[in-house]
């Protein structure tokens, strides 16, 4: 039976990918090693992070506009504390926007450098909803955003316009939807969402940002350092690279951002409606702030948990509950996801109002 993969992370990948990225394990550009047990200072894997890092800038728009991307380990996680390592000053201070448990973690992090400023939050109702109306202070070091949250299922839909470095954690959205990404300074995501497996995380950066705080920055944290060592500056996350390199390649023979982005809106728009239109389910997010990637619903009634459950586990649907810190269902409908996949959902979820 074919499984369609609603995991929030790490996520659905085209077939292809997982095609490509099989053969290379057996046997990498016909070298007779495996992507496994190359060097990464050899020349086959030069060349896929050079085209990997190329690829990703091209997609953003981001070409010849003074950008770096890198492909760094740790996940969104480290990048907490290497943003503020990086950009926030001695004695300085940054401005966050709390709108989840990332950014949440994030602000976290960013205390241990600074004064941090949280300018607007959602916390105190669950995160239902995504802050407008705030303002970010001229005297800031830098703004920090989540573009989506993963957990709660809210999207931001516009970006603020400001004089400071705009810096957003888009993990869960990035290469899903046509932004213009040269309104950011630092943008970086974790890849597996809709770039690739766990295990690497892009981050894309202005250089004209780095260097300015004063401060004394560890070796492995230094995105300068990093920059110069054109992301070799230690041994890469291999496999992950050339799969997400893999990724990017579909991505742009699909058409790129905009190509995806009408899909991802048909897929969308699918789930929402029936979420809406079928009494037994509601959605958590508000309407206007709802997560093109991440549904969030909840049963109107628990009881018909256990019918819902044993529908859509025999549908073949994988990885739909909900974040062990909200609970209820979310359906993670990321690039790779097929729109087949959504109807197969919304076909359990209209099974489900004729047992009930």
């Amino acid at each position: 039976m074919k499984k369609h993969n609603y995991s929030a992370g790490p996520c659905i990948l085209p077939q292809e990918v997982f095609d490509k990225s099989a053969a290379a394990i057996l046997d990498f550009n016909n070298s007779g090693l495996s992507i496994l047990e190359i060097s990464h200072r050899s020349k086959d894997f030069v060349a896929v992070m050079d085209e990997a890092r190329a690829l990703a800038l091209e997609l953003l728009g981001l070409e010849g506009k003074g950008y770096q991307a890198l492909f760094m380990h740790g996940g969104a996680s480290l990048e907490f504390l290497m943003v503020p390592y990086n950009l926030m000053k001695s004695n300085g201070k940054a401005a966050y926007l709390d709108t989840g448990t990332w950014a949440n973690n994030a602000i976290k992090e960013a205390k241990h450098f600074g004064e941090t400023l949280v300018v607007a939050s959602s916390k105190d109702v669950n995160y239902s909803f995504i802050p407008k109306d705030y303002a970010i202070p001229a005297d800031v070091d830098y703004f920090h955003c989540t573009s989506n949250n993963t957990i709660f299922g809210t999207q931001m839909k516009s970006f603020p316009e400001t004089g400071v470095p705009v810096v957003c954690d888009m993990s869960s959205d990035i290469f899903s939807r046509t932004l213009d990404f040269s309104k950011f300074d630092l943008i970086y995501a974790g890849a597996q969402k809709n770039m690739g497996p766990a295990g690497a995380t892009l981050v894309v950066v202005k250089e004209e940002i780095l260097g300015k705080t004063g401060r004394t920055i560890p070796s492995m944290l230094d995105y300068q350092k990093h920059i110069a060592a054109e992301s070799m500056y230690n041994t890469p996350s291999v496999f992950p690279i050339y799969a997400s390199l893999l990724t990017l390649q579909w991505l742009k023979n699909l058409g790129g951002i905009p190509a995806i982005e009408k899909i991802n809106e048909q897929k969308a728009a699918l789930l929402y409606t029936e979420i809406d239109r079928n009494p037994l389910f509601k959605g958590t997010a508000n309407v206007e702030d709802r997560s093109t990637m991440n549904a969030t619903f909840l049963l109107n009634d628990e009881s018909n948990a256990p019918l819902f459950d044993e529908l859509w586990k025999k549908a073949g649907i994988s990885g739909l509950p909900g974040h062990r810190s909200v609970g209820g269902y979310r359906a993670s409908m990321y690039n790779a996801l097929p729109l087949e996949s959504v109807q197969v959902l919304v076909d359990v979820m209209k099974e489900l109002e004729t047992k009930v």
